[in-house]
């Protein structure tokens, strides 16, 4: 069982964001889970110019690092994303990771996956930016397990006490991958989404072909 951390931080290990991810990422080993970590910030990954071809062929154009980091994360069980506060959202290499996704969320590609989300900063928002992060991989098809923001500027003493709950959430995570928890509400907003892409591109084959085929060969298109 894999379980793939992604840090949208540009402050490297020196990053409060990663710290708690890592922890995490312990907790979810203690679980029998293998952990890998992914510093956004190394990688090169343009930005999304709509050309469409996820849609028709299931192929981006682009010569960068999205497909790698797509194939390890279609090659995990769990995802944990952590970003730092950036005005109540993400850094933009985060978000642009996100763009890139579009054909995934057509498809429902991370159904079957759990995940959860970590977001620090010094002052406030980061129960918005979780929620932001945690409502991408929902609308990517996976589950959603939890999630941990922690304001460490405002109590400095607040990361320290989130360490716990980070490993917590690890642990969680895998559990929860293991089918030892579940999540039937979110299991028909699954299906509600499901459904409605199917639609979309049941109503235009030649616009989303990759997409039309991959209903078809999951067993989905109704």
């Amino acid at each position: 069982m894999k379980v793939i951390g992604l840090i949208a931080s540009p402050r490297g290990k020196n990053s409060n964001t990663r710290h708690l991810v890592e922890k995490v990422l312990e907790g979810a080993k203690k679980e029998g889970a293998i952990p890998e970590l992914v510093d956004i910030y190394s990688l090169h990954i343009e930005n999304c110019t709509a050309c469409n071809a996820c849609h028709t062929t299931g192929e981006c154009p682009q010569l960068d690092d999205f497909s790698d980091l797509f194939d390890r994360i279609m090659n995990s069980e769990g995802i944990v994303l952590g970003a730092p506060n950036y005005i109540d959202s993400v850094p933009g290499p985060l978000k642009t990771v996100f763009d890139r996704m579009s054909g995934a969320i057509h498809c429902q590609m991370l159904t079957g996956k759990f995940g959860c989300s970590v977001c620090t900063s010094g002052g406030s928002g980061t129960d918005e930016v979780v929620g932001y992060m945690n409502k991408v991989l929902l609308t990517l098809g996976a589950n959603v397990v939890g999630g941990i923001g922690v304001a460490s500027g405002t109590s400095p003493g607040a990361l320290g006490k989130a360490e716990a709950d980070a490993h917590d959430l690890g642990r969680k995570l895998v559990r929860s991958i293991r089918s030892e928890i579940s999540y039937p509400e979110q299991d028909l907003i699954h299906q509600e989404k499901r459904n409605y892409f199917c639609q979309l591109v049941k109503s235009d084959k030649d616009g989303f072909a990759y997409e039309y085929d991959w209903y078809v060969r999951n067993g989905w298109m109704k």
